[in-house]
């Protein structure tokens, strides 16, 4: 009987099992054993198409960002478009939450990572923005979506009533974590709300825009 051919091993083969073990336990289970391992093949075989682990590691994190719907910058006011954005991408790293640090860092050189910061800059410049407001948009955005994704703000508190004792406006505390989606939801929504209200009146009253520090404008970092 001729032998049962083996599965080619591809780029994305590598990276969507790399992903899985990333979501399942976290940046520290990747290694090019395990990944050889799980993926039936020898470790030399994945330098065929990734030079190291980082690089691996960086093309599961430009993945998870090619997941971020950008689309809503082509047809919508950029009041409307940065709100879908900010929820889909909120979405996405809520999904993927042991990736977030990697993305903290930035897009790198990250080519769907790049492609959306060039969107969503592009879309403000359009909008009117100025290139420094318009990069401090997208630095805003990026800090609000990966802080709420690093961490649940509900899951900090124990769920030990007595602890609270000594602290009276914390009596409900150790209730939060049963609460944890409806508080770490409403916390985002609230936060974005509310930047997309204070940017909407610094539009519309021409804010001017302060003194250049010299930052080159195309460092927007989303």
């Amino acid at each position: 009987m001729a032998r049962p051919r083996q599965t080619l091993l591809t780029r994305q083969r590598i990276v969507e099992t790399a992903a899985a073990l990333i979501d399942a336990e976290g940046l520290e289970a990747v290694s090019v054993r395990r990944l050889a391992a799980e993926l039936g093949v020898r470790g030399p075989s994945l330098y065929n198409h990734f030079a190291t682990k980082a690089e691996i590691i960086d093309a599961v994190a430009d993945a998870v960002i090619a997941q971020v719907d950008v689309s809503a910058f082509a047809g919508h006011d950029w009041r409307d478009a940065l709100r879908r954005w900010a929820h889909s991408y909120h979405e996405v790293l809520s999904a993927h939450p042991n990736i977030v640090p990697v993305l903290a860092h930035g897009p790198g050189r990250r080519p769907a990572a790049l492609a959306m910061a060039d969107t969503v800059y592009g879309a403000l410049i359009d909008a009117g923005w100025s290139p420094a407001r318009a990069t401090h948009i997208g630095a805003l955005m990026r800090y609000l979506v990966t802080g709420s994704a690093l961490g649940s703000f509900a899951l900090g508190f124990a769920g030990d009533p007595q602890l609270y004792e000594r602290y009276p406006h914390l009596r409900q505390a150790h209730l939060l974590a049963e609460h944890q989606h409806r508080v770490d939801e409403g916390a985002f929504t609230l936060g974005l709300e509310t930047l997309i209200a204070g940017l909407d009146r610094l539009h519309r009253a021409g804010v001017p825009v302060e003194r250049s520090t010299g930052t080159p404008a195309s460092l927007h970092g989303l």
